[in-house]
């Protein structure tokens, strides 16, 4: 189920709300969060319910393994837990990458039957290893398995996170405040819901097309279409990704429980160190805790920290997905925070202005190996964006723009529309403050706007595609 779906707004997020506070207000506290477990695992199961039977079996055998850690502290039984979501996460996710990698390299045709990728295994999973260090350090002691699981399946972040921890989401759940509706909390994540969903289905969907036009054209790409489909897709991502993440945010808020901040301006850094800072925040510190900080992270001197920042950047790439374009993509991103540490001094003297510039083009480039279905069609979009040949814009990047829901003005000027566009775009990623992080004042000005966002997006629901980090 998508949380930009006429079922997810019209029915499903309803329902749960009237559902969970329903039996909250007749003092069923523990009935109210079994209600949320269920409705979590009908949102998991509403594409693929067989794939229920992989998120609970992974469930039952992660508080298994974190039972026996708990009885004794165990490296063996910490290194096994580890290794079973692990091979789990490779045999969805890269089997099919390492038998095609295998094949070239054997010269072979071993072929082995298509495996759907189940919704959100990377995201459960290194919640779940998290879960097992976690719980061999000792600090997971107290919980009920039954809140173990609310953790586990919790459908706000199920399907593309945030990767939360123990101790940020299960102390609400013992919270009896939070048991009852909090008028506050309710109008601030209706806002933060219309805001992402904005974000989506609106400003996300109008760079989408021109995304998939550049890079289905390659061929007939002129200089400035593709600097123009470069910064599309970078804009697009921003809008999908925050988005989703506002959308997170903003339902989790409504049920009362607090999810923890995943996006944060990125495009605003003056460096790669910073940019990561701001973009998918639970993953850069799941892999600073749990792989950085265990390799020794800067401790054991330069070359050890440089080959520590390789491995989790690289980690990162991989976790992407199964293609080779994102391992290039971490290799890129660790190999920029490693020169960033080197010449850290230097850097700091630049202008700030220099700093951001390269910093934009950095992330733009590197958006460019991350959105390609291969090395090579990276390789030859680059290609065209360097060589600076034919420097006109083509008809069918004007054309591949959606304005069918602008007055006819805007459409009948397509071009400076577009312009426009992207000027408004640039805008909002370098000055608008993330609204999670915004005092919250209930106003008539905020009110009229959460109604607007929220009313024009749900007109315009009707053929909108997937966000893009569900497919991770």
């Amino acid at each position: 189920m998508q949380f930009n779906s006429y079922l997810f707004l019209m029915v499903f997020l309803p329902a749960v709300l009237a559902g969970y506070f329903g039996l909250c207000a007749a003092k069923k506290g523990t009935w109210a969060k079994l209600f949320l477990t269920g409705a979590s695992l009908l949102f998991f199961a509403w594409g693929n319910p067989w794939y229920l039977i992989l998120l609970l079996g992974s469930a039952v055998v992660n508080w298994i393994f974190s039972c026996l850690l708990q009885k004794k502290k165990s490296r063996g039984v910490l290194a096994a837990g580890i290794a079973a979501n692990v091979l789990v996460l490779f045999y969805y996710k890269y089997f099919h990458f390492f038998l095609d990698n295998l094949n070239v390299l054997l010269s072979q045709d071993i072929f082995f039957k298509d495996i759907l990728l189940p919704v959100g295994i990377s995201f459960f999973t290194f919640q779940q290893i998290a879960w097992l260090v976690d719980t061999y350090r000792g600090e997971t002691r107290g919980y009920s398995f039954w809140d173990y699981l609310l953790f586990t399946v919790y459908f706000p972040k199920i399907a593309m996170g945030p990767i939360i921890l123990h101790w940020e989401f299960m102390p609400q759940l013992q919270d009896e405040s939070r048991l009852r509706p909090d008028p506050e909390k309710l109008a601030r994540g209706l806002m933060l819901l219309a805001a992402g969903l904005f974000k989506k289905v609106i400003l996300a969907e109008c760079f989408g097309a021109p995304v998939g036009w550049g890079f289905s054209a390659l061929e007939g790409l002129s200089a400035a279409d593709a600097f123009l489909v470069m910064l599309a897709y970078t804009f697009q991502l921003y809008f999908d990704f925050s988005g989703y993440c506002d959308m997170a945010m903003g339902v989790s808020l409504m049920l009362g429980l607090e999810l923890p901040q995943n996006f944060d301006s990125p495009y605003k850094a003056l460096s790669p160190v910073e940019f990561w800072k701001g973009w998918h925040m639970t993953l850069t510190r799941f892999l600073r805790t749990y792989i950085y900080f265990p390799l020794g992270g800067s401790r054991k001197g330069s070359v050890r920290t440089y080959v520590n920042i390789m491995v989790i950047f690289l980690v990162s790439g991989i976790w992407h997905g199964a293609n080779w374009t994102f391992i290039l993509w971490g290799f890129l991103h660790g190999l920029a925070q490693c020169l960033t540490r080197a010449f850290g001094k230097q850097w700091d003297r630049l202008h700030v202005a220099f700093q951001w510039m390269v910093t934009f083009g950095f992330v733009n480039l590197t958006w460019v190996i991350f959105r390609a279905d291969s090395i090579s069609q990276a390789v030859s979009f680059l290609k065209k964006l360097g060589r600076f040949e034919h420097m006109q814009i083509s008809p069918g990047f004007i054309e591949s723009f959606q304005l069918v829901e602008l007055p006819s003005f805007f459409r009948n000027h397509r071009v400076t529309t577009v312009m426009l566009l992207y000027v408004i775009a640039l805008y909002i990623v370098m000055n608008t403050e993330n609204l999670s992080k915004k005092q919250f004042r209930p106003t008539v000005m905020s009110a009229l706007g959460t109604a607007l966002m929220l009313v024009w997006s749900v007109l315009s629901l009707s053929g909108i595609a997937t966000f893009i980090y569900f497919q991770f």
